[in-house]
């Protein structure tokens, strides 16, 4: 499973959505980052694939940053792999 990870103006927490297939989650994530250079279109709605029926919709001029990640990816101390959880890892760390 992929995720895709969406930080947004002021807001301190990451919206989510996962893929299940490396090839939809990159996608997914080119879609974001085209939106982002163009501007177009000014509202982007993405689902998700491990939970059916979630959906979220951005306004692309409020998305500052953008990451994929696999699941398998998490961080040993049981934090997912989401901009504040390698943060936080990475303090910790080091």
């Amino acid at each position: 499973m992929y995720t895709i990870d969406i930080l947004l103006r002021g807001t301190p927490m990451s919206l989510s959505v996962q893929k299940k297939e490396e090839e939809a989650a990159q996608a997914a994530h080119k879609q974001i980052t085209d939106a982002l250079q163009l501007g177009t279109p000014k509202i982007l709605e993405l689902t998700c694939d491990r939970d059916e029926g979630k959906k979220i919709t951005v306004i692309i001029s409020e998305v500052i940053a953008v990451q994929i990640s696999n699941k398998a990816g998490a961080t040993g101390t049981g934090r997912g792999p989401g901009f504040f959880g390698q943060l936080t890892a990475q303090a910790d760390n080091g």
